[in-house]
């Protein structure tokens, strides 16, 4: 990254028939945000006239035609696709989902590119996210597939008090025992333990394991317990991680006991998301971590009931960009030191005999040879 230039962040546009223009619109109406990165809309300058239209929002923006053109100081439009899309505010099509695909699939083209330095993406409808017959469970996965080389990204649901990722999701209640191994969740805490230390900047996270069966105790521990989870945990503090567990979630969440842990991993989807969106159910963001590129997105449906009618909270969507800004920054800081070790000072000694270590260096001998004359 040219560190003249401020951090370039490239935001997808989302389900063209949903509530993502609303968000970009309301979040750079305020300039002071362009004081701290600079935006690049994955999107239609057409599909954007339309929801600036039918929401009476001033709104402006410059069209580029690549990530190439971009200019410090103003909200840069980058067109995804020529052909012409119908906007239907409220009503989820293949044609809306896939203009949200082809959105990010440029973003992450530029990213390829070096082009773009951070990308944070606005809703996405879940159930129209295919790609040439394949369905694709989420944009984590989507990200992960298409850049991760091979790397496992680790999609954590924040805010300000939580950081919850899952062992287990996108598949059915009964499956969950089988899915959870002991090399599993070690691979799982150990990308949250990066990604907490890199990019969130806390030297040594403390990270809680919930347990799967209820009612567990350390006398009587469940199977899944005693044969993966409690395990892992001892291979995780033996390895210099500070994990713990496995906790009960009613205990967990219903005493605070989480107020003490920078992390929480869960088994699955329900006893981890239920309670946190519970307990602090608005501006939530994804974070994903453990890949090369740092994204984020907004906790938010397309929310097809309110598009287009000016009640959408952008709130999430300038946390989801603060996010991704500090991620970015932590990392590169982190990292630096590592970039350029400081070259050895000294040659180590090839011999260790005692006759080595107890021999007097030449200048030294020559010098006691000189008092002594």
């Amino acid at each position: 990254m040219d560190n003249n230039r401020k951090i370039r962040v490239a935001i997808t546009h989302g389900d063209t028939n949903g509530i993502g223009y609303e968000l970009i619109f309301k979040t750079f109406a305020s300039p002071e945000i362009l004081e701290l990165c600079t935006p690049i809309i994955y999107g239609s300058p057409k599909v954007a006239a339309y929801h600036r239209n039918a929401l009476g929002i001033e709104a402006n923006f410059s069209i580029v035609n690549s990530a190439t053109e971009v200019e410090d100081g103003r909200v840069n439009m980058l067109p995804v696709f020529d052909e012409e899309v119908k906007v239907e505010l409220g009503t989820p099509t293949e044609e809306s989902a896939q203009a949200a695909i082809k959105a990010l699939d440029r973003a992450l083209t530029d990213y390829k590119e070096g082009l773009i330095d951070v990308l944070v993406a606005c809703p996405m409808d879940r159930r129209e996210l295919t790609v040439e017959g394949f369905s694709i469970p989420n944009q984590a996965k989507y990200i992960e597939t298409s850049i991760g080389e091979g790397r496992k990204g680790l999609d954590m649901l924040i805010n300000e008090q939580l950081r919850v990722a899952l062992m287990t999701d996108n598949i059915a209640l009964k499956d969950v025992a089988d899915a959870i191994t002991l090399e599993g969740i070690i691979e799982k805490v150990a990308v949250m333990f990066t990604t907490l230390r890199r990019d969130m900047r806390i030297s040594n996270p403390r990270i809680a394991i919930l347990a799967l069966n209820p009612n567990d105790s350390e006398e009587h521990p469940g199977k899944e317990e005693s044969e993966a989870i409690i395990p892992a945990i001892q291979k995780l503090a033996d390895a210099g991680v500070n994990a713990f567990g496995p906790y009960q979630v009613n205990d967990f969440f219903g005493n605070g006991e989480y107020f003490a842990f920078d992390g929480i991993l869960a088994m699955y989807h329900d006893q981890g998301i239920a309670p946190f969106k519970a307990l602090t159910p608005e501006n939530n963001i994804h974070y994903l971590g453990g890949l090369p590129l740092i994204a984020t997105a907004v906790d938010m449906s397309p929310c097809f009931d309110i598009a287009g009618k000016g009640e959408a909270d952008e709130s999430a969507l300038r946390h989801a960009i603060y996010h991704a800004i500090d991620g970015f920054r932590n990392r590169n800081n982190f990292d630096a030191p590592y970039a350029n070790p400081l070259p050895k000072l000294y040659h180590e000694r090839r011999d260790d005999s005692e006759k080595v270590r107890f021999s007097i260096p030449k200048k030294h001998e020559n010098a006691i040879k000189e008092r002594q004359q």
